[in-house]
């Protein structure tokens, strides 16, 4: 067997496998795989007649199927009126069986393509140009099973150990993934002690070292609709006697979010950053220095909202925020008469900090927005939802001593971790269900890889090198 001199898995033949693995055989079947438009189910209600979600997981089954990985299994789970599971169960290697089950987790399911590709280009047509693979779901989250399986190749064949593996992709996860808590629990006993979970549908500030997401924010969701008439009215002769429902919203929504800093007021929404990750958003900041201000298109002299990259970081991962993702009510401005509205509804999405109370906090907005409303006017909740967000456990020495190994013999740069802003509902789950187990929150998106947004691409290169990094990091679990 080839290794290291100290007992780590042999580099070399890793990086190899890898490579000739991801050319050869990955490359073709995630392109085919981009092309299935498998829209989540909270974007394809008809998704079980449709079939795309069907045809997704049908081609990474049989890309799976296909491998030549000594007793593992490939099983579709479909739970009834859910969407379904895509599971590869690889046994572990002589002498890993007491170090418990590594799950490896990714979603084949899409959002929607929007509009505004660039030319050339397109949600369901696969793209290579200067090493980015271009089209919806390759970089979220596609090339995960792809990559999970590659990694565990690479470890069998470069002599290095892993424990039992079980590859899970879900369907739903663009949906804030319903059903997972469903099959977590039906899977629970065929899965026994989960010690490792490794999600491959993250990233990082840059494409230069391995990332590691250290937190994720819970979410808060309310469909809020302010009515005032029966129905509408002209508004020369209704304005100054009936109320406006925009300027009903605007006071409600002033008791949750200062509109001049944009914090927001109510304690449930609100923690403690812990120190720790105060001091990882300044390492961050040392390594990638702009990188959270300049990862979006700021349109004109547009300016981020701090000057300070440190307190942009936080403010992304830990501190709670409000957006206003959608409305109703309002007419086109080229069709817009001179009406005084009877009703406007916001979609009011709200970010949490990692460690708040997604319920309470859920439900002390439904309290400011229903409490001595102006004007008496009605008001309607509609569409709530609340997600907890999720906190790393401290490093274990084996996983802390693994990454140093391939921030060094991978990337040649040091891996930092990092808070992300979004909520990945899996990893909360299976944080409450597994307290004990380690997490390697990574992967291969970038600032700029574009995902839920025009031309989403994958970094084949970096999809590589995180590839190359899972395996050692299995070898080095197996070993403890």
């Amino acid at each position: 067997m080839a290794r290291w001199q100290d007992g780590r898995v042999e580099q070399r033949t890793v990086s190899d496998t890898v490579q000739q693995v991801w050319q050869a055989d990955i490359l073709p079947s995630l392109s085919r795989l981009v092309e299935i438009p498998a829209l989540s189910p909270a974007f394809d209600r008809d998704w079980a007649k449709t079939g795309q979600l069907d045809a997704a997981v049908d081609h990474v089954r049989a890309w799976l199927a296909a491998r030549r990985l000594p007793g593992a299994g490939v099983e579709v789970v479909r739970l009834e009126g859910r969407s379904p599971v895509l599971l590869l169960d690889v046994p572990a290697t002589p002498g890993a069986e007491d170090r418990g089950t590594v799950l490896l987790y990714g979603h084949l399911d899409k959002q929607p393509p929007v509009g505004g590709w660039s030319d050339g280009l397109g949600p369901w047509k696969p793209v290579i140009e200067d090493g980015r693979l271009y089209g919806r779901g390759s970089a979220d989250d596609g090339y995960a099973g792809y990559a999970a399986t590659a990694a565990l190749e690479a470890v069998r064949t470069a002599g290095g150990a892993h424990a039992r593996a079980v590859v899970l992709l879900e369907t739903g996860e663009e949906s804030g993934s319903p059903d997972l808590p469903a099959y977590l629990e039906h899977l629970s006993e065929r899965l026994g002690e989960v010690t490792f979970v490794v999600c491959l549908d993250s990233g990082g500030n840059d494409y230069e070292r391995l990332w590691l997401t250290t937190s994720l924010r819970g979410l808060a969701q309310v469909h809020v609709t302010a009515r005032v008439l029966d129905s509408a009215q002209h508004s020369g002769l209704a304005t100054g006697i009936v109320p406006s429902t925009v300027r009903v919203l605007r006071r409600l929504l002033e008791r949750i979010e200062d509109s001049a800093t944009g914090k927001i007021l109510l304690a449930e929404c609100n923690v403690e950053i812990p120190a720790n990750r105060v001091a990882e958003a300044r390492a961050t900041a040392e390594v990638a220095p702009g990188a959270s201000a300049g990862a979006y298109p700021l349109h004109g002299a547009t300016t981020p909202v701090s000057g300070d990259e440190v307190e942009l970081l936080l403010n992304n991962s830990w501190r709670p925020t409000l957006e206003v993702i959608g409305a109703s009510g309002f007419p086109e401005p080229a069709e817009a008469g001179n009406v005084l509205r009877d009703a406007t509804t916001l979609a009011l999405s709200f970010r949490l900090p990692p460690t708040a109370d997604s319920a309470a906090a859920l439900n002390a907005i439904e309290k400011a927005l229903t409490t001595d409303v102006p004007y008496s006017a009605t008001i309607e909740i509609t569409g709530t939802e609340a997600a907890d967000g999720w906190n790393a456990p401290d490093l274990a020495p084996w996983l802390s001593g693994a990454l140093e190994t391939v921030s060094d013999g991978v990337f040649g740069k040091p891996w930092r971790g990092v808070g992300l802003g979004g909520s990945i509902p899996f990893m909360g789950l299976l944080g409450q269900k597994y307290p004990r187990a380690q997490f390697l929150v990574t992967g291969a998106l970038g600032p700029d890889s574009n995902a839920h947004v025009p031309d989403e691409w994958l970094h084949l290169g970096h999809a590589q090198r995180v590839t190359e990094a899972v395996a050692h990091i299995l070898d080095a679990h197996a070993r403890g």
